[in-house]
């Protein structure tokens, strides 16, 4: 067997276009601690930090045949794990502005205007869409956001590894994430 340790970033990338799982592994062990570390600088977040970089590895799997290198491999997955910290800021900006909107309309109950209206569509919007996942993604994702599970919790209650309730919750995102989006561009002054 090849002794991918001892390949240069450039056969790796080679190899990895070629589909060789073993090339991938090399990058993924070569560069792991690295973006965690890079990754740590702007969020502070265990499981956050572990998302994004995983996220990172799994997309450069799943493009691996049509990715275009004009950087280094180690700029490449750096430049990736920022623009997903990026990402991941933006999309908690916007929960957090659902999330106080959602608390006003609780606390104050019932009283019919304009804004609490449109809250309470939004309500319903996220209601069906977490709905429409399916029932495993579901459970977990109510679990871990509605209930305040961590993923050690979730995977011990329901016979899974954390790693497994850490991708239904992420898969959950990516799901809801431009549904969410599309709606919030729609009442901009929600």
């Amino acid at each position: 067997m090849k002794s991918y340790s001892t390949f240069s970033d450039a056969d790796l990338i080679i190899l990895l276009k070629h589909d060789d799982q073993y090339a991938y592994t090399e990058i993924f062990e070569r560069y792991n601690e690295v973006l965690l570390r890079h990754a740590y600088r702007i969020l502070t977040d265990k499981d956050e930090i572990n998302d994004v970089v995983q996220d990172v590895f799994l997309t450069l799997w799943q493009k691996r045949s049509v990715l275009e290198f004009k950087v280094s491999l180690v700029s490449y997955l750096s430049i990736s794990v920022r623009n997903r910290i990026f990402d991941l800021l933006s999309h908690k900006k916007i929960v957090l502005k659902y999330a106080a909107s959602f608390n006003k309309f609780l606390i104050e109950g019932y009283n019919i205007t304009d804004d609490e209206i449109r809250e309470r569509e939004l309500s319903k919007i996220i209601e069906r869409e977490i709905d429409h996942l399916p029932s495993k993604m579901k459970q977990v994702f109510l679990m871990n956001k509605k209930d305040g599970l961590s993923y050690k919790e979730i995977a011990a209650r329901l016979n899974i590894t954390d790693q497994t309730a850490k991708q239904q919750v992420y898969k959950a995102l990516k799901i809801l994430k431009p549904k969410l989006d599309s709606f919030m561009s729609a009442f901009p002054f929600l």
